[in-house]
């Protein structure tokens, strides 16, 4: 045996795993298809958003949360409703008693710490029992991404120095390996070197073969948001017809490849029709992988109009509902949407996801974050207004649907319609009370302390000249994670179709759908995604390391 255990992605589930196992003394070999410099996958360009619930932030803010009612907001998100979510569930259950739980604490152990004002994402709009967060619970870790990483990237790189752990790049399972019914190692191709930078695109030259084998396997590959091929093929009817186009919000290695392999081997793959992508994408000015793109997070104030000119319906708002919004946009029959907002709106509302895009929160910059309160956007922000092939600035309506339209192949909006949009939700900021129920949730939003403070613009009319000039924004699917991935027990292994462990075999993070195939169900609550790494990931080192 070349190893206890072999973990198959250098991600961040993986990671945990590893540090996991080697903290209880165990070897572990570390195989993944990428260079180096991409050690930590997708997490190193996330926002490092996490669920918490209860959290000394949220309370300080004057929310209150409790399990019940995070767990009242996961039900009614996720929708199980299928006889194979049933481990789904389960581990559901056990992420949010971990987020009410011990999960701060030992982030806090780790040396993570967080931005203090709290975030309101997926806030829904259904009613109590329906979709969507009751209170902000998006909490931003200090560093972003890889702020989220870093502990685990050192105690891996430490126990790699000790000799417990070996890290080998550019290597590219094709197989899993089987012995007596049992998964016993991984068989593949030594890919070539590769000087590329994270996130780019990397040779698939072969130069070599490997086999390695240990008594256990743990699959933590990622799902399948970096090949539109595949997410055409899964795409649900729910979902509408899937885009010709779309911009992708991973790097193109994650492809997809180990699901189907773990399944020849056994695995049972289960929701592989759960998927989770955002509408609010816009094209990157500097690219880092092919069709590149960065997700608006946006706050509840910009018009949203579709591809024709037609104002979203109640309520699909910036922020509310991503999956009921991109199911309605796939029913227009065209690929993107547009925000009409100002520059007023702009400045307060508009933040960007991603490490990159973040440079203040990424780099621990307290001097640069605090420069978010004054006047002007982000940085970033003002670079996509500058350079971004998605915006329109414009100081008066005919000119800015002008600009809109220049952007498609074909006029498609109407100036008099947008107009009649704009001017007729212009009127309802004359009062207090409206029957504009955005106009309501913009108001109510600014109850929250943090809201008010540094999220969401002060309500103004949209033609109102002090708040200008306006701006347009083409928005497009942008492609992210899988919901579903390969049904496993609650110390990760993974079942077969009959439901019974395969031996040998493991699963974490997104290539077991964040938790026994998909512990979101048909829909997320946001910030759950690296936190199910985490967690899946710590739980399956655990139980590896117990039964070695």
């Amino acid at each position: 045996m070349d190893a206890d255990v072999i973990v198959v992605g250098a991600g961040l589930a993986g990671l945990v795993a590893t540090a996991t196992l080697a903290e209880a003394g165990r070897r572990v070999v570390v195989v993944d298809q990428e260079p180096e410099s991409s050690l930590g996958g997708q997490a190193f360009w996330s926002f490092g958003g996490l669920f918490l619930v209860d959290s000394p932030q949220q309370r300080r803010l004057g929310v209150r949360d409790s399990h019940e009612l995070a767990w009242q907001d996961w039900v009614g998100t996720a929708g199980f409703d299928r006889d194979e979510d049933h481990w789904p569930r389960r581990w559901a259950e056990a992420y949010v008693d971990f987020a009410a739980g011990e999960k701060r604490a030992w982030l806090s152990s780790l040396g993570i710490k967080f931005f203090p004002v709290v975030g309101w994402a997926e806030r829904g709009g259904y009613g109590a029992i329906g979709h969507g967060n009751s209170v902000p619970r998006f909490h931003i870790t200090w560093g972003t991404g890889p702020g989220v990483l870093e502990p685990f990237v050192r105690r891996v790189r430490d126990a790699a120095a000790r000799g417990q752990v070996e890290l080998r790049f550019r290597h590219r399972v094709d197989a899993l390996t089987t012995k007596g019914g049992t998964v016993d190692g991984v068989a593949g191709s030594v890919l070539a070197p590769s000087d590329v930078a994270r996130g780019e695109s990397s040779s698939r030259e072969v130069t070599g073969e490997f086999e390695l084998h240990a008594p256990a396997v743990l699959v933590a590959s990622g799902g399948i948001g970096g090949n539109p091929e595949l997410i055409r093929r899964n795409w649900p009817d729910r979902l509408g017809t899937p885009p010709e186009s779309m911009l992708s919000g991973v790097p193109a290695h994650v492809d997809g490849r180990m699901l189907g392999i773990s399944e020849d081997a056994g695995g049972h793959l289960i929701n592989r029709d759960r998927m989770w992508h955002y509408v609010e994408g816009i094209t990157n000015h500097s690219p880092v992988w092919p069709q590149h793109g960065i997700r608006i997070l946006p706050g509840p104030s910009s018009l949203w109009f579709d591809a024709t000119g037609q104002r979203l319906p109640v309520p699909l708002f910036p922020g509310f509902d991503t999956l009921g919004t991109l199911a309605h946009l796939r029913r227009t029959g065209h690929d993107h949407s547009w925000f009409v907002l100002t520059q007023k709106i702009v400045e307060r509302e508009f933040a960007l996801s991603g490490s990159e895009q973040n440079p203040d929160l990424t780099g621990k910059d307290l001097r640069m974050t605090l420069q978010r309160v004054k006047p002007g956007p982000p940085g970033p922000v003002q670079a996509f207004l500058d350079r971004g092939a998605d915006f329109v600035v414009a100081d008066n309506l005919d000119d800015l649907v002008r600009g809109m339209n220049s952007k498609t192949d074909e006029d498609m909006l109407s100036v008099e319609a947008i107009r009649r949009e704009v001017v007729a939700r212009d009127r309802e900021m004359s009062n207090e009370f409206t029957k504009d129920l955005q106009v309501t949730a913009l108001r109510g939003a600014r109850t929250f302390r943090g809201d008010k403070l540094i999220r969401v613009a002060s309500p103004h009319r949209m033609l109102d000249p002090k708040a200008g000039p306006l701006i347009a924004v083409k928005l497009h699917l942008l492609s992210r994670k899988t919901l579903g991935g390969l049904e496993t027990d609650l110390d990760g292994r993974v079942l077969g179709s009959d439901g019974e462990p395969v031996p040998g075999l493991y699963a974490a993070g997104e290539a077991s759908g964040f938790g026994g195939g998909g512990m979101h169900g048909y829909r997320s609550l946001e910030g759950t995604f690296l936190g199910g790494c985490l967690f899946t990931g710590r739980r399956a080192g655990q139980a590896l390391a117990s039964a070695g």
